[in-house]
């Protein structure tokens, strides 16, 4: 059955502490609310799953209409419905970034800047430095266990949050674990640079193709998203203008480029967007290198409050996606590059 209690964290990062790299590892950060109340964030770095070592991207400036739906920076703990227009993250549906981007990295080595850990300090030792920094974790929820004081950093009662990665296509014994729309993540707010940071983790083990109601993986897909031929996705979403000159009904536009080396058929592929209304591609072949700009229509629409556009190859899976914020969308006219 999909996680328990899950939800988001929003508090000030305090401390970190690094567990090495036996047994199942985590990254360890202790957080305290604005009510005063401390936990523990318990980040994975290492999977019990072979392949060992987990893929990672980092966001360095995350731009997503879900930073609007985050509760006040400081408050501590809130439940999330796993559904779409909410906080709740889904890396597959909620086009948080692209999973091309992502890579491997072991969870600690000797040395500097060459681990996961390593990783995660560089993000966190900023936002225990800044006390205006404002961190979100983004999984289930552990405790509160009253007369029990936390096993790492010793506070009372021991409180926090864990699955601060995938949660959806796994395998094995995992597989109980699986929900769409409750997926975890790291995000931190830097007020002094206006600017979000995001970390989303996941195992090499887990699948990007999953059910829609069920988030277990869907056989016979590939393991990353990928053009009918089976090889890495090529054609993608490279710019939109949501928010056209003039009044409504506005002829909002999505441009695509082909970036292989041969020319795709479009037959059968689609836009959606974050209502799921889809929008057919002109059937024909866009040839090596070329973009082509599609309109709008037939109930597919690109709101001005921040949305997102995904494209959905001719079985109707998704091989790439793209999402916007309302601040983007609020100039009119303006073409947004992703």
């Amino acid at each position: 059955m999909p996680l328990k209690n899950y939800g988001v964290l929003a508090a000030t990062a305090v401390d970190r502490r690094r567990e090495g790299a036996t047994d199942t590892p985590h990254y360890q950060i202790h957080l305290r609310d604005a009510h005063g109340t401390d936990y523990r964030a318990a980040v994975n770095v290492q999977s019990q799953q072979a392949p060992s070592d987990l893929l990672y991207v980092v966001v360095d400036d995350f731009r997503h209409p879900l930073t609007a739906q985050l509760p006040d920076a400081g408050s501590g703990w809130t439940d999330l419905d796993s559904k779409p227009g909410t906080a709740s993250l889904d890396f597959i549906r909620g086009n948080l970034f692209d999973p091309a981007a992502l890579r491997t990295l072991p969870p600690d080595l000797p040395g500097a800047d060459n681990d996961l850990a390593d990783l995660l300090d560089h993000y966190v030792q900023r936002a225990v430095a800044d006390p205006a920094a404002a961190v979100y974790l983004i999984g289930q929820r552990f405790g509160p266990e009253p007369t029990v004081p936390d096993k790492v950093f010793g506070f009372l009662p021991g409180n926090g949050v864990h699955d601060i990665h995938m949660n959806q296509g796994n395998s094995g014994r995992f597989r109980s674990d699986d929900g769409v729309f409750q997926d975890g993540g790291l995000l931190i707010h830097l007020p002094a640079d206006d600017r979000w940071v995001a970390v989303f983790l996941a195992f090499q083990s887990q699948a990007w193709h999953t059910d829609d109601v069920t988030g277990h993986a869907l056989p016979g897909t590939p393991p990353r998203p990928t053009d009918p031929t089976g090889q890495e996705a090529v054609l993608r979403i490279v710019a939109a203008v949501v928010n056209p000159v003039g009044p409504a009904p506005e002829d909002e536009t999505v441009t695509l480029l082909n970036t292989s080396a041969a020319p795709v058929d479009l037959t059968g592929w689609h836009l959606a967007d974050r209502a799921k209304h889809r929008l057919a591609l002109p059937a024909g072949p866009l040839a090596a290198g070329a973009t082509l700009v599609v309109h709008g229509g037939n109930g597919f629409q690109l709101g001005n409050h921040g949305g997102s556009i995904t494209l959905l190859d001719p079985s109707g899976l998704k091989v790439h996606g793209v999402a916007y914020t309302a601040r983007q969308a609020a100039a009119e006219g303006r073409t947004i590059t992703f």
